[in-house]
């Protein structure tokens, strides 16, 4: 991220200027569009070697806990009718982490001196993200930001379980993955070869196992920077692939084709998708408008694709279980959930139960992905065991052959 000055025009003609944190010019001020300003402005600000810090990236950054924590504080305080003002000078006093509490301190002057706290909080998007900053706006026009404020807080921590949901389903095979990595190269180097002299000694046949690990041992010694540069190459080229649109798409499609992990996935997305709609449509966020924000939000391309079509559906008088229907990627039981919901006027609240039933969906899979899982982990790591067994028993026996001659 990199600091921007910018100069803005609101829809009256207002001109407003300040500092905002952005991945590019681009982004800076296709942001701005979609609060609704005209760009007049966007120029980087440079920073000189004294305030250089190449650590700056890692330590300036604000967890989901603290937001979570920060949202449900100010939650709180706005229930019990505190001024906003009061409200964040009270919060900040009790923030650690010094990069947040100058952010909300800056927040807190720009309030002061006459902006909304929506406009606050927008200069600011690495931290508040844009469900974050249209759902304060809207509850600032109907005057119910407090209800708004529990609505976020909610909607961060289911965030945040679907985001540890993951990590606890992809720990145990990324574990084994790292341990076969490591074990085996360390095997080949260190090992084979002492048992390969002593083999030689005796001009005893070397079985084919046996000869695979020490042709594996000879490029890995002999050829180990072009390996590590290959690496290198491989890691930077896909980075930059997926970082395309075309690339992005493709990868987002093998995510969701995966076995096993591709409908856990899905279902995460799914989850994501009902609630964040359901969330933001009872905000007082118009049903388009909802839409475009949850498509940038889900981080899927595939998935955006179908909401795009459903945006386009809505558009032409459709509503919205038609196209959800055609993409194709909606599971019946959301189709008609939100078919019902279109039908009774409660879609926000068929679209939370939807939700919870695909939270349902994901707790369990996560709770058996060990069992779908580990017999194939344990048969790479039989693999890689019988392998190595062969490669030093059978010239073993070769050997023990040789004496008993």
């Amino acid at each position: 991220m990199a600091n921007f000055k910018y100069k803005i025009r609101d829809k009256h003609g207002r001109a407003s200027t300040g500092t905002i944190e952005g991945e590019s010019r681009e982004s800076v001020a296709s942001h701005f569009k979609q609060m609704g300003y005209v760009p007049i402005l966007i120029e980087e600000e440079k920073l000189g070697i004294k305030n250089f810090n190449p650590f700056q990236k890692f330590f300036n950054r604000v967890s989901h806990e603290e937001l979570i924590i920060f949202t449900r504080q100010l939650e709180t305080l706005q229930r019990a009718g505190v001024a906003i003002l009061v409200s964040l000078g009270s919060i900040t006093e009790q923030i650690t982490n010094p990069y947040f509490k100058r952010i909300i301190e800056e927040i807190a002057n720009d309030i002061e001196s006459g902006k909304s706290f929506s406009d606050a909080i927008s200069r600011f998007p690495s931290v508040f993200s844009e469900i974050y900053i249209n759902m304060i706006r809207s509850g600032e026009a109907a005057g119910m930001l407090d209800d708004v404020l529990a609505r976020l807080a909610t909607l961060m921590e289911h965030e945040q379980e679907m985001r540890m949901r993951v990590q606890q389903a992809v720990r145990y095979p990324l574990l084994v993955i790292l341990v076969i990595s490591i074990a085996f190269p360390l095997l080949v180097m260190f090992v084979i070869p002492k048992f390969s002299a002593l083999f030689a000694r005796f001009n005893t046949e070397l079985p084919f196992p046996t000869k695979m690990l020490l042709g594996a041992h000879f490029i890995i010694s002999h050829y180990w920077t072009v390996i590590v540069a290959a690496i290198i190459i491989l890691s930077v080229g896909f980075k930059r692939f997926i970082n395309t649109k075309s690339g992005r798409y493709i990868w987002d499609r093998v995510k969701l084709k995966m076995p096993v992990f591709g409908q856990l996935f899905l279902k995460i997305s799914l989850s994501r998708f009902s609630r964040m709609t359901a969330l933001l449509s009872a905000s007082g966020i118009p049903i388009i408008n909802t839409l475009e924000i949850v498509r940038d939000s889900l981080g899927n391309r595939v998935i955006a694709e179908s909401i795009d079509n459903i945006i386009q559906g809505i558009g032409e008088g459709k509503g919205i279980a038609e196209p959800m229907k055609l993409s194709g990627l909606f599971p019946g039981i959301v189709i008609q959930m939100v078919k019902i919901g279109e039908e009774t006027g409660k879609m926000n609240e068929l679209l939370l139960k939807v939700s919870d039933y695909y939270d349902a969906q994901v707790d369990y899979t996560v709770k058996n992905l060990a069992v779908l899982i580990e017999p194939i982990l344990i048969f790479a790591l039989g693999i890689m065991v019988l392998v190595m067994a062969l490669a030093i028993f059978m010239p073993m026996w070769n050997l023990i052959s040789v004496f008993s001659y």
